[in-house]
């Protein structure tokens, strides 16, 4: 392209239909969480999940709300005011159900029938004081409160899959009971809360990073140009890039998220960047004497190839992501990728026409500045020059302890990952698992074996029964519910209630479990074995100890059921969403990995095509595959561990780490191509780019630096790393790549098959 300005008024024109069309369809702005966007997708896992819970319920669709009272839960006035309220949850539309000790009821089985005795009913005086009574000598209600006595549990079981508006209306319907209520102390935990604070939280954060970034943007615009029009034009190629990329965003149905909330300081700062060396190319017409319409034509049928492969390899590195099995990921990945073409089409379509229409951009040279640049850069080539063989050296050096740095590293991660410690809905998490045993789902799929007909057997009930030891003793799981649970219940009932009959019953006494087992199912108010009784659940919840532990203690748990659980008696399965998620964390190494190969893959390819020579196509990836290599060594150092949060940055800061490589590469091709030496084209691609490559990273590492300030551990993280990526990438630029680069002489060869001295 020449960029005329006929041509440019043209892309003016183009890019003013194209805003006009998106207006038009007029996107709408939706802001969502969705937990289940984390699940690993296509995998074994996650089919067999929801195939389970097609024939149970979903694991994680319930709230809990604990209630305190400071004088003691077991006064009557008190758990009248909580029976009362229990009334109302049970009313609300959403509410399938709520499960406490002034909801349980304990079967009484006689010659006459069933009858259903209330576990503590405050409004029977006569029989209250044997209830608490018996409560507190039996260990099946312990899950139940708390014990010091100071909170009463409630488990609210809401619609199953309920939708996000749904949940957020349900969840302030039951906020309003609570405050109408005016207990002591409340406090929630479940999905349908944490959704609706996650998305609090993202349109928070969505509206202070595009303030932010509107400022940074300002601020380094005016410093670098001190002029209005300077400010003006690079701001509205900006917005209209990122504008278009949420509206196609959003036309596409992809509301925003808690990765894509980080959309437009990415885009504010790679638009920044790309527009940074379009104007000082330009400035830099204008001080060597052409005039302005000339400067405006050469800056940008100069660059545009560069600035093309630069948006292409950070666009592939967002690609790259795609890969991944991560819905939240892929999305975030593909959407971003997208925005830098969008943003590379803003840059090319507006900025030309802008410069033509509007008074040209003032030079305003500053001496002192600009000789201290000179010197500056010049000094520093001949430092590296003069080092040449000790920088190896100690790259090498550097990179081994990354190296080792990286086979330490642990893939760790939890559910409430994106949030910080001292964060209000974190804190009520870490009180369910600090005082009710977990709030995290425990899920396991029980099948009779092969050798039996039921999972009504004693020989199966027996099996079920040591599998909840273990649980209860390995993950300190509490409040396990399973076949077995309405087993001894029907047992207990047979019994007079009696708490010590609360076991596995005898061969004869059995039978006549199994005989009620129809009509218990029926009245069950959560699914634990099928009407057939061939399939069954195991459910409890646990802290949220991260995935390293969970696995450790998953690995222990496959390795009692092989060693002391017959498949022919009881086939066991753990599920469940915390599963998943976990297995998420541990799987997205492996996929960040193809990712990664593939982004290198494509990039290598490209300079190998732009350089004609494969040797330096593979030379581009060493000084941006060592920035990747150092951060590792660094999450290594500072304990940050291998998670969904921070696996995004290693693709991330490939592409956009590469550019400025790119960038060097390409004017010392073309300084080669003019029949300099070596060492001079060398010199002068230092020299001139060595100055943009330094300002962008500081720019690039300025505008993800913002992103510390975020709540959410995916974006505080991704400022963090990425912003020390581009760091290290920059010394791999300037200070690696020169000296690599004057050993390959015999790989750099002309247009015409001459060899470059």
């Amino acid at each position: 392209m020449n960029f005329t300005k006929k041509q440019s008024y043209l892309g003016l024109i183009i890019a003013f239909l194209l805003t006009l069309s998106f207006i038009g369809f007029q996107p709408q702005v939706r802001f969502d969480y969705d937990f289940e966007s984390f699940f690993p997708q296509e995998s074994e896992e996650l089919q067999f999940y929801l195939e389970h819970r097609l024939t149970f319920e979903n694991d994680n669709d319930y709230l809990l709300i604990a209630i305190n009272h400071k004088e003691g839960i077991f006064r009557q006035d008190f758990l009248q005011k909580v029976v009362s309220f229990q009334d109302q949850l049970q009313n609300l539309e959403k509410v399938e159900g709520v499960q406490s000790l002034l909801t349980a009821k304990q079967p009484i089985i006689s010659p006459f029938g069933v009858r259903m005795n209330r576990v503590l009913d405050p409004l029977d005086s006569a029989r209250y004081l044997k209830q608490v009574e018996s409560i507190k000598k039996s260990s099946i209600w312990e899950g139940f409160y708390t014990p010091d006595e100071q909170f009463l549990l409630l488990v609210l079981q809401n619609e199953q899959r309920i939708e996000k508006e749904a949940g957020d209306d349900l969840y302030e319907e039951i906020r309003q009971l609570i405050e109408i209520a005016n207990f002591d102390r409340v406090e929630t935990a479940g999905k349908i809360k944490a959704q609706g604070a996650f998305v609090t939280l993202l349109q928070e954060e969505f509206s202070f990073f595009l303030g932010v970034g509107i400022i940074l943007i300002v601020t380094i615009l005016f410093i670098l140009f001190r002029s209005i029009w300077g400010v003006v034009i690079p701001l509205v190629v900006i917005a209209l890039g990122i504008g278009w990329t949420l509206a196609w965003m959003l036309l596409m149905g992809k509301p925003l998220d808690v990765m894509t909330v980080m959309q437009p300081i990415i885009l504010s700062v790679i638009g920044l960047a790309g527009l940074v060396h379009f104007l000082n190319y330009y400035l830099t017409y204008v001080r060597d004497g052409k005039s302005h319409e000339q400067a405006v034509q050469a800056a940008f049928s100069g660059l545009i190839l560069a600035v093309f492969l630069t948006s292409l390899t950070t666009s592939l590195g967002f690609l790259s992501l795609y890969f991944t099995q991560i819905p939240t990921l892929s999305y975030f990945g593909l959407y971003t990728g997208l925005g830098v073409g969008w943003m590379f089409l803003s840059m090319i379509l507006i900025t030309p026409g802008l410069l033509y229409l509007l008074p040209p951009l003032p030079v305003k040279d500053r001496p002192q500045i600009i000789v201290f640049w000179r010197k500056s850069m010049r000094k520093f080539f001949l430092w590296v020059i003069s080092y040449k063989k000790s920088i190896p050296l100690v790259f090498g050096a550097i990179t081994l302890i990354s190296i080792i740095g990286l086979s330490q590293l642990k893939v760790n991660g939890y559910i409430l990952d994106n949030l910080p410690e001292g964060n209000a809905l974190m804190e009520s998490f870490l009180f369910f698992d600090q005082s009710f045993g977990g709030s995290k789902p425990l899920e396991i799929a029980l099948t009779k074996g092969s050798s039996v007909n039921s999972l009504i057997e004693l020989e199966v009930l027996k099996e079920i029964e040591n599998l909840e030891l273990f649980l209860a003793e390995t993950y300190d799981a509490g409040a396990i519910i399973s076949p077995l649970s309405l087993v001894k219940t029907v047992h207990q009932g047979l019994n007079n209630g009696n708490e010590r009959a609360f076991t596995i019953p005898s061969k004869g006494q059995l039978k006549k479990v199994q005989q009620m087992m129809p009509s218990m199912l029926e009245n069950s108010p959560i699914p634990m074995v099928t009407e057939d009784l061939q399939k069954g659940r195991l459910s409890a919840r646990t802290a949220d100890m991260g995935s390293l532990k969970s696995k450790q203690l998953n690995e222990e748990l496959i390795n009692y059921v092989d060693k002391h659980i017959s498949p022919e008696i009881l086939i066991v399965h753990l599920t469940g969403t915390s599963h998943l998620i976990d297995i998420s964390h541990e799987a997205v190494s492996q996929q960040l990995a193809k990712g990664l190969f593939t982004a290198f893959l494509l990039v290598a390819f490209i300079a190998g095509v732009l350089f004609r020579s494969w040797r330096i196509g593979l030379i581009v990836l060493i000084p941006n595959l060592i920035p990747l290599l150092w951060l590792t060594g660094m999450m290594w150092i500072f304990g940050i561990d291998f998670k969904l949060t921070t696996a995004i940055v290693f693709t991330v800061a490939f592409g956009i780490a590469v550019d400025d490589s790119i960038h060097f590469m390409t004017k010392f091709y073309l300084e080669l191509k003019k029949g300099s030496s070596m060492l001079y084209a060398l010199k002068r691609s230092f020299l001139e780019t060595g100055k943009a490559i330094i300002l962008t990273t500081l720019i690039l590492v300025a505008g993800f630096g913002v992103l510390v300030l975020s709540q959410f551990g995916v974006t505080f993280y991704a400022g963090l790393l990425i912003g020390s990526a581009l760091i290290f990438a920059l010394l791999a630029d300037l200070i690696l790549l020169p000296v690599m680069l004057l050993n390959l002489r015999k790989s750099w060869i002309s247009l015409e098959g001459k060899a470059y001295s």
